[in-house]
């Protein structure tokens, strides 16, 4: 049906008979099952769009594998995910103790145990499929600690890139958070980034101003928000859901039902940033305060202040950078099975054998096919292969024992097979693409203080003992440059001199003359020839001015 118009069968009138109006009702109901199937077929085909990374064509020259941009079908990832809960001890049960609940906070007759299954609110509990009606749950400890933060992090994980397709819904028993942030991560939870706030006042909480995904629109679709809508306090047991509207920001582009997915993807292709705000390997909830009942925190009665997750889904796809229509659950982790002649978890490289132009991730457009981008065979010879460089060499060399192409005399301090590496002695540039000429900027590490002039990927030097610095030309503390970092002869702290000596620049001790040594530790006598006695005994030419000084101090004497 895709493609054609939906019309169901004509509503004949017929006289008020009741068979006539029984065949009228009939027809009535007819047609609108044809209209949501219409309509369902529809959206189904809309979202089925890349789902083939290849077909069998006939041509002059005879069957041909014909390929497309192709990704895999959205999943429930609950089933996959991991869940981290921290800090340790947040989780109820050990030891037991006792809660009550918003609904009959002075009832306190609930007991949480980690010891029996019974009573136990372990982390599984918030991915687990229930069954029979009886909801299940992961719970923290109460607030009796308060006025201390009641805080706990759920970190889910799935060791894979994923995309989000649909609303992330995390389910809450006994109330809902007051304040709350969903937070991403693209690097394996090695950084992280808000993807949203929650919060019951969002400009007290976050000082940010509360707005809803209605008001945003296509030039902001990817701004981070703060919502108030589902943290204040209703008072019902139904509300329990608290969402990261996905499927709204879709629709900003796709429209109502998502009916015009062509819309959609060639945003998603020309808007920057756009992939990547659904893309993510992790997510992670920040619980900051429970659900507070819509009034101030009562401190006679804490234990009804605590937060509780039944169920987190998470609807999205495996990350195949377009080249796999396939994800698979092999060995505890996600994997792409990868076409175009790709590998990896994620598709991100060329096979062996196929790189004779450097990988790229497929697109979406032209709709509704894609471009595959496929890594190309290399061939016996440069002149029938494609020779990728970025445009730092127009030469390449086909090396047959490795079956590879690489690139030949890289400019512009570049190197690698491609010319996509640095130079020794020179790093990457981030703020330029890979075809610029200023890729590659020079390590200018001090030589004096650097082992060598070469430097990591962020422009780092590789420092000689008590060198610090980007480019080695800084002394640690305990350290003073004399040619390079040499370490300090005498400071305030840690090498002071000794016996009333001052330290002049942290290079020498300036002892005072009854004194010597590197830090005035030595006495100028040496050990039992300089006595009390013997130091004030006179010295010879003392004795010899006598004669002179006597008369003079005679006649003083006189005078006087």
């Amino acid at each position: 049906m895709q493609g054609q118009a939906c019309r169901g069968p004509p509503l004949l009138l017929h006289p008020p008979h009741r068979l006539l109006r029984l065949r009228l009702r009939l027809h009535h109901h007819l047609r609108l099952v044809l209209l949501l199937l219409c309509v369902a077929a529809q959206w189904r085909g809309a979202l089925a769009q890349y789902e083939l990374c290849k077909s069998l064509v006939n041509t002059d020259e005879g069957a041909l594998w014909e390929e497309y941009a192709c990704q895999p079908k959205s999943l429930s990832m609950k089933d996959f995910m991991r869940i981290r809960v921290e800090p340790p001890g947040i989780t109820c049960g050990d030891p037991p103790e006792r809660f009550c609940t918003l609904e009959n906070p002075y009832l306190c007759s609930d007991e949480c145990d980690a010891s029996n299954p019974d009573l136990a609110h372990p982390p599984q509990l918030m991915a687990d499929r229930e069954r029979g009606g009886l909801i299940t749950y992961w719970q923290s400890v109460t607030w009796s600690r308060y006025p201390e933060p009641l805080l706990a992090n759920i970190t889910l994980t799935w060791n894979k890139t994923l995309e989000l397709t649909g609303d992330v819904l995390i389910t809450f028993e006994y109330g809902r958070p007051t304040v709350m942030v969903l937070e991403k991560s693209m690097n394996h939870g090695r950084t992280w980034q808000p993807y949203q706030y929650y919060a019951d006042d969002c400009l007290e909480a976050f000082n940010m101003p509360a707005k809803r995904i209605q008001e945003l629109s296509a030039a902001n679709v990817t701004r981070v928000i703060c919502t108030e809508r589902y943290s204040r306090w209703v008072g019902s047991k139904n509300e329990k859901a608290v969402r990261f509207e996905v499927r709204p920001r879709l629709e900003i582009f796709a429209g109502p039902r998502l009916v015009n997915m062509e819309a959609l993807y060639t945003r998603m292709e020309s808007v920057k940033g756009l992939r990547e705000f659904f893309t993510f390997t992790n997510l992670r909830l920040r619980l900051l305060r429970p659900a507070l009942g819509g009034t101030y925190v009562q401190r006679d009665n804490l234990l009804k202040y605590f937060y509780a997750i039944s169920n987190i889904e998470v609807p999205a796809r495996c990350k195949c950078n377009l080249h796999a229509s396939q994800c698979v659950f092999t060995e505890g982790n996600l994997q792409c099975v990868c076409e175009h002649n790709t590998a990896g978890q994620d598709c991100t490289r060329c096979k062996r054998g196929y790189k004779a132009k450097s990988w790229k991730p497929g697109s979406y457009l032209p709709t509704p096919n894609g471009t595959p981008n496929s890594c190309a065979q290399a061939g016996m010879s440069a002149g029938s292969t494609d020779c990728e460089c970025y445009g730092h060499s127009n030469r390449c060399s086909y090396i047959e024992f490795l079956n590879i192409v690489t690139c030949v005399s890289c400019k512009h301090n570049t190197r690698g097979q491609n010319c996509q590496h640095c130079r020794l002695g020179y790093f990457r540039n981030a703020s330029a693409e890979l075809d610029d000429e200023s890729v590659c900027v020079e390590c200018n590490c001090n030589q004096l203080g650097s082992v060598h002039d070469r430097c990591n990927g962020t422009g780092y030097c590789q420092c000689k003992e008590g060198t610090g610095g980007l480019k080695c030309d800084e002394c640690l503390p305990g350290f003073f440059w004399r040619q390079g970092c040499v370490p300090n002869v005498c400071d305030d702290v840690t090498l002071p001199c000794q016996n009333g000596g001052t330290c002049v620049q942290n290079q020498r001790c300036a002892c005072k003359p009854e004194y010597k040594g590197t830090l005035c530790q030595q006495s100028v006598c040496e050990a039992g020839k300089c006595s009390g006695a013997t130091s004030l005994s006179p010295s010879l030419p003392a004795l010899l001015l006598c004669p002179v000084l006597y008369p003079l101090l005679s006649a003083t004497r006189l005078l006087s």
